[in-house]
């Protein structure tokens, strides 16, 4: 049982799903990074300089006008945060977009691999007798 589980881990898609949960996670900080940084504000100046981060509806609760949503959030009232799911779709789209465009680059590579592999030339086979 030992055996086959230690197969198992050493197989290559084991070890393949393994790196790219490790590299998802790293990529996944970047993307919140210049989502949050870099993007976020670009939109918000573009609609008059609202930040997306603090977007928020108090559904219950006594929050100070101009109050933060992290404020919000600290004084327990209840709050509609439409703003981090704003953020959160964006984070979404560009981390698709970036999987479309690694997915067509690894195609793109495999596909001329294939033609080259394919435009080689062939010998003539020889005389049969």
């Amino acid at each position: 049982m030992l055996k086959e589980f230690r197969d198992f881990i050493a197989k290559g898609n084991v070890m393949d799903l393994a790196v790219g949960i490790i590299i998802g996670a790293a990529f996944t900080a970047i993307v919140n990074s210049l989502v949050g940084d870099l993007i976020n504000p670009i939109i918000g100046l573009i609609i008059g300089g609202i930040d997306f981060s603090n977007m928020y509806l108090v559904l219950r609760g006594d929050v100070a006008d101009g109050a933060s949503l992290a404020a919000a959030r600290e004084s327990g009232a209840a709050v509609f945060a439409y703003g981090a799911f704003i953020s959160a779709i964006i984070n979404f789209l560009i981390i698709a977009w970036v999987v479309f465009l690694l997915v067509k680059a690894v195609n793109k590579a495999r596909d001329a691999a294939i033609k080259k592999e394919e435009a080689k030339p062939v010998p003539p086979p020889g005389p049969t007798e």
